[in-house]
């Protein structure tokens, strides 16, 4: 039969879905209020007996229980018994499903078992294809409707009573989503005014918001009424207990009565900024305005999690900022984790960029307060203190970790950062590396200055590198302290199987000691000595003051050694790397970038260069393995310690004088003068050298008085400088991940770079893309022919994790890198796979670097 109403039309249209799926369908009807649709279906009092009747689109056999369980079962076993069972429906009105089990299990296992919702609620279903959700709730006042009243109210004959004028104009029935389009934008008021639904629209907002608008008013003025009063409550909302004398700027602005009412504000404003953004941050601004709402107006303690105005937005990082000025950095980290994905953060990377400089000085915090309370107990060996250094989990370089991406950041924040809270950083990480080199020293001398356990330096080459299967690739990177290699190793963690330890490097820790600690023969004649007025250190007869010494060094013990700075394995193709490496079983890899940009270049510039470091040393074993080389060794001559600026006054001593052969702000080698306050000297032959030369080496982390103002030195016995990586891998050589054509898609609104923040949007899939589409890992960076010349460091739309970050389908994501390489002319942008290194995207040319325009 045709449905004489839309509520009998949805109820046979959703019966008919499992008809079509299960053929045999049992509906258990505990309140009996399906029975008047089964009676429309068939026109006859309830009978155990099989009826035909068309349910949707399908002939079926209907038996609706009267009593007798076994008289349904005797008259629906004919046609359900068989692999092709006919089309049932049994009906039980007045039985539950769980009332006393069922005989009717069979049936339901070889079909379904149907348990439609309350009728009210299918009622409003059906209902709001024609009304409001106002006005429905005005017709289901009354709990004694039945089913019949339910589908006079669905019958679609047009005579029905309240239609919404509202609904016509708008496309939807939803009046949230109506008074949300309403509110965002005035497209409709034309319309609304011609058809006379201005009193609707106070009707809505009056049911919906408990807000009565003026019965006068032109449409402009009632939107700017009904906006400030969902903006002012939504804050008030949310607002803490102490938030006295906001609540007084906010008495003008009437309050919700009825707890739905607040629920709807609150879902109306969160719309607006999910749909309607742009039109968002002009009406929160205007309130904002209005309301005399600013920056220290209300105090970021009282304000709730979500970010109505701009202002919350800033107040909420002060005092964040607060805390950490503070020593707060637990109520800070929680501050941070609530609030730091809020609107207005998302929509501004600079702001972004100064919540995560904030983040960093919090993890920062946190970093030296952990390593604070473990200094204090460790009163072990100097084993101890590497071991305690080199944890995984808490380890202490963490601290230093933390420390270095904070300091590189901070100089290119635009926006202000407070002084305080960074000066109390600073301050809390100098204090803590302060007390871990005093430690560490004391450490040292107690055990003679010898730590057994922990890989020397000099047995680098006979204990890992002369070990691994030929060829093997021998990296030799100046100033990698610890903590970078342990960001190293987990960059390429991918690559094959990684392993990462801790080597002492030998003193005093400066590069003509360490890198010639590093080749063959060091473990068996090694030491420092003085000639024709050069220091340096000697491996048997052979003296190797500079590179050129220890080049021609390595040639003699390798013959078929092959040399390369890292610079040569980037440049050119696979083909000309090939060339290049041949048939060589040993290939020495340097990389002087580190060491020269803390020695020569301006703090924030050197701070640039050491992460485009990690980058540069993955793509080369990257390279390498493609040329055939399947095993690596990645180590240092020595680490450093680096500040935010050169060292107080205060923190600089006097050198020893007397016989000085060499001199560094971290150590003196010579031989006489005197010990200055706060340092130490140490014999050569204490440190197992054949020589008669002295090492004086600071303390605690003070420089001598030696030139220059750089906030970065090595050459003492910190742990920093000392304890250097050694990461060898075993490096899947198979070829070159295979590039996904249109696998993301960017853009970007700038045709030259002209700033070293720079941004550009990642969206997963090309023009055919998918929300179905699979979330997957990416990594974006920016290069220079094959260099690394900026990393991404802040992220807005998905979180940051070492340079990588995770797309979902659809979901674009806002990335800021950070320019590392200032002399560039041009770079491209290129997005890999996290796993793969697959190029995801690259630039179809290259784009022009004009800093300063």
């Amino acid at each position: 039969m045709e449905a004489p109403h839309l509520l009998h039309e949805y109820i046979a249209g959703q019966i008919a879905d499992q008809i079509r799926s299960r053929h045999v369908v049992v509906i258990y009807d505990r309140n009996e209020e399906l029975r008047p649709f089964f009676q429309e279906l068939n026109g006859e009092p309830p009978s155990e007996r099989l009826t035909d009747v068309l349910i949707g689109k399908y002939n079926v056999k209907l038996s609706v229980f009267d009593g007798s369980f076994l008289k349904v079962r005797s008259a629906v076993e004919p046609v359900t018994n068989g692999d092709s069972p006919k089309n049932v429906v049994i009906y039980l009105p007045g039985i539950g499903r769980d009332d006393k089990g069922s005989v009717l299990m069979e049936l339901e296992k070889a079909g379904t078992c149907y348990r439609p919702p309350a009728l009210r609620q299918i009622a409003r279903y059906v209902l709001r294809r024609r009304f409001t959700d106002v006005a429905i709730d005005e017709m289901f006042q009354s709990d004694a409707l039945s089913y019949a009243d339910y589908a006079r109210m669905s019958a679609d004959d047009g005579s029905s009573d309240g239609p919404s004028i509202l609904k016509g104009i708008f496309g939807v029935t939803d009046s949230q989503a109506i008074l949300t389009a309403w509110i965002a934008d005035a497209d409709h008021d034309t319309e609304i005014e011609r058809k006379g639904a201005i009193g609707e629209i106070r009707a809505v907002i009056g049911a919906r918001l408990g807000l009565r608008l003026p019965d006068d008013g032109a449409l402009a003025r009632l939107r700017a009424i009904a906006s400030r009063y969902i903006l002012a409550n939504e804050f008030r909302l949310a607002l803490t207990m102490n938030a006295g004398p906001v609540i007084s700027q906010l008495s003008s602005v009437p309050t919700p009565e009825m707890k739905t009412q607040e629920k709807t504000i609150q879902e109306i404003s969160q719309r607006l900024r999910d749909r309607h953004a742009d039109a968002y941050v002009e009406l929160a601004d205007r309130v904002e305005a209005e309301l005399g709402l600013a920056v220290g107006a209300v105090t970021g303690g009282v304000l709730g999690a979500i970010d109505t105005f701009r202002f919350e937005e800033k107040s909420i990082l002060a005092a964040c900022f607060e805390l950490v000025a503070n020593d707060d950095f637990a109520a800070a980290n929680a501050l941070i984790g609530a609030r730091e994905r809020g609107f207005w953060i998302d929509r501004d990377l600079a702001r972004k960029t100064v919540w995560e400089v904030c983040r960093l000085m919090v993890q920062l915090g946190l970093a030296a307060g952990h390593t604070g309370l473990t200094i204090a107990r460790a009163n072990g060996d100097a084993a101890t203190w590497v071991e305690r250094y080199v944890s995984a989990k808490e380890g202490w370089f963490h601290l230093d970790r933390a420390q270095r991406r904070m300091e590189t950041l901070i100089p290119e924040v635009e926006d202000e950062i407070d002084e305080r809270a960074l000066a109390r950083v600073r301050a809390i990480y100098e204090d803590v590396v302060r007390r871990i080199a005093e430690g560490f020293v004391k450490a040292l001398d107690k055990d003679a200055w010898t730590i057994p356990g922990v890989l020397h330096q000099t047995r680098i080459w006979p204990d890992v590198v002369a070990t691994l299967p030929k060829p093997v690739a021998y990296f030799l990177v100046d100033a990698l302290r610890f903590e970078i290699g342990f960001e190293l190793s987990r960059r390429i963690e991918r690559f094959g199987e990684i392993r990462l330890r801790p080597a002492i490097a030998g003193l005093p820790s400066i590069t003509p000691v360490g890198m010639a600690a590093l080749l063959p023969g060091a473990s068996a004649s090694f030491t420092v000595i003085e000639q024709n007025g050069r220091f340096g250190a000697s491996i048997g007869d052979a003296f190797l003051p500079d590179l050129s010494a220890r080049q021609k060094y390595l040639k003699n013990q390798i013959p078929d050694l092959v040399d390369l700075t890292l610079d040569d394995v980037l440049s050119g193709n696979a083909k000309s790397l090939q060339k290049k490496v041949g048939d060589a079983q040993v290939i020495v890899v340097r990389s002087t970038e580190i060491d020269a940009a803390g020695e020569n270049t301006s703090t924030p510039y050197a701070r640039r260069i050491m992460g485009g470091v990690i980058e540069d040393i993955a793509r080369a074993l990257q390279r390498l393995a493609t040329a055939g080389i399947e095993n690596a060794v990645i180590t240092a001559d020595h680490g450093h310690l680096f500040y935010a600026s050169d060292r107080d006054p205060s923190m600089r001593v006097d050198a020893p004088g007397g016989d000085t052969v060499d001199l560094h702000r971290r150590c003196w080698i010579g031989r006489g003068g005197a010990t200055p306050p706060g340092s130490l000297r140490i014999p050569g032959a204490k440190l197992g050298y054949a020589t008669d030369l002295d090492i004086v080496v600071p303390v605690s982390s003070s420089v001598f008085r030696a030139g220059g103002d750089l906030a970065y030195h090595h050459g003492g016995a910190s742990l920093q400088e000392m304890v250097i990586p050694v990461i060898t891998a075993k490096l899947q050589t198979a070829a070159t991940a295979k590039a996904e054509k249109n696998a993301v898609t960017v853009s970007h609104d700038f045709t030259a770079v002209t700033n070293r923040i720079f941004s550009i949007q990642v969206v997963l899939g090309g023009a055919n893309r998918s929300l179905f589409d699979t979330a997957r890992t990416i990594r974006p960076v920016v290069v220079a022919g094959d260099r690394v010349v900026a990393k991404a460091s802040v992220a807005v739309g998905a979180t940051l994790d070492d340079g990588q970050l995770r797309l979902e389908a659809g979901k674009p994501v806002t990335v800021g890198f950070i320019l590392t390489d200032d002399a560039v002319n041009a770079l491209r942008i290129q997005v890999l796979d996290a796993e793969t290194d697959a190029v995801l995207y690259a630039s179809p040319k290259d784009i022009p670097v004009r800093l300063g325009v």
